[in-house]
């Protein structure tokens, strides 16, 4: 799965999942801010993220995510390590 399949993958279910406008995630973008992120949300993240690309996330994994664009290489490098 190249970076671009990723991307379309993870803004897909986003704008399903937490109902937001496709045009309003942009890379730079803060990603708490546009999705409307709580404590609870985080978690449906988290699942959606296992169900779509069958990786774990663990609290730790966000710390210094604050844009799409960090999210979406935190997404590709969790991929990569798994494959490899």
């Amino acid at each position: 799965m190249n970076k671009e399949d990723i991307i379309a993958k993870i803004n897909g279910f986003l704008v399903d999942e937490f109902e937001v406008d496709n045009d309003d995630i942009e890379p730079n973008a803060n990603l708490k801010d546009t999705l409307g992120l709580d404590s609870l949300d985080y978690v449906d993240l988290v699942v959606s993220i296992e169900a779509n690309f069958g990786v774990k996330l663990v609290e730790a994994d966000f710390v210094g995510i604050s844009d799409f664009q960090s999210f979406y290489d935190l997404i590709e490098a969790k991929l990569k390590a798994k494959s490899a």
